[in-house]
């Protein structure tokens, strides 16, 4: 996308994005919708004000920022913003999760759905991917950045762990990771399920460089990030640590792991659209 919208058209492209995914989730009646609308904002933040990126796709992603999603199963925003900012024509949307559609559940390649460079949803693996994406850059010398986003719950992986230490063993400092710190994961609460204690100074003390942002202002997430892009290149990886508050945008799914999974019907459809403020035109 060309040029660079301001704040408030950020949070009314923004607000599009949330109508778009409960009406994918509740047309087909699968899907995750509760981070999905948290992370609404930090995807419109990336793709509509962040990444440098050039015209068309390939898969190697030369010369452009590049993005990876760990946490698969929040599709429905990554489909809406990848269609919202010009990667495929927003129609396509129709077709979530239905059968022998390119918007599967989750992210997936070999149907060639442009901006998807990796299958995701096996959680943990994510960030291995974004830092050999990283490495590759710097060995091709392409000054572009790799940004990956992961889930609170999904720190729970060993994987994670042991990206987190060979990134900063080996300087991957052209690479932005983001957490979802939404304090939910498929079963309840993380402080329940298996506490994840002060992620800040375990991200510091695996020696990476480690800021924390409001994912939910946007005006606050954009300074956040650009910021984040100062601190790159400076020999350690960056790590963003977003509180954002699941389900946000609509009231009755806010703060809750109940609607990691499930989709609304048709009466908490019409409660969800009435709102959120159609500003793009619904697909």
């Amino acid at each position: 996308m060309k040029g660079q919208p301001n704040i408030e058209e950020l949070n009314k492209i923004a607000s599009q994005v949330r109508r778009d995914i409960v009406r994918m989730v509740h047309a087909c009646q699968s899907g995750h919708p509760g981070g999905s609308l948290g992370c609404t904002d930090f995807f419109v933040a990336l793709y509509f004000h962040l990444l440098r990126r050039k015209d068309g796709f390939d898969m190697n992603g030369n010369g452009e920022d590049i993005f990876f999603l760990s946490n698969g199963h929040i599709s429905p925003v990554w489909y809406s913003v990848l269609a919202r900012s010009g990667y495929f024509e927003t129609t396509e949307l129709n077709t979530f999760r239905m059968i022998d559609s390119r918007l599967q559940g989750h992210p997936a390649t070999h149907e060639g759905l442009p901006g998807i460079r990796v299958a995701s949803g096996s959680l943990g693996q994510g960030l291995s991917v974004a830092i050999g994406a990283a490495l590759s850059k710097k060995v091709n010398e392409d000054g572009h950045l790799v940004y990956c986003l992961m889930g609170d719950g999904e720190q729970q992986e060993g994987q994670v762990w042991e990206a987190a230490m060979f990134a900063a063993h080996n300087r991957v400092d052209n690479l932005i990771a983001t957490i979802d710190y939404n304090g939910q994961q498929i079963d309840g609460p993380t402080k329940e399920i298996n506490d994840l204690m002060d992620l800040k100074a375990k991200w510091e003390s695996f020696g990476w460089e480690v800021i924390e942002s409001d994912g939910n202002d946007m005006n606050e997430l954009v300074k956040a990030l650009q910021l984040a892009k100062t601190l790159s290149g400076k020999g350690k990886p960056v790590m963003n640590l977003m509180t954002t508050a699941m389900g946000k945008g609509v009231d009755f799914m806010e703060g809750t792991h109940k609607w990691h999974g499930i989709a609304p019907n048709d009466d908490q459809l019409a409660a969800a659209l009435g709102q959120l403020e159609e500003t793009l035109g619904d697909y």
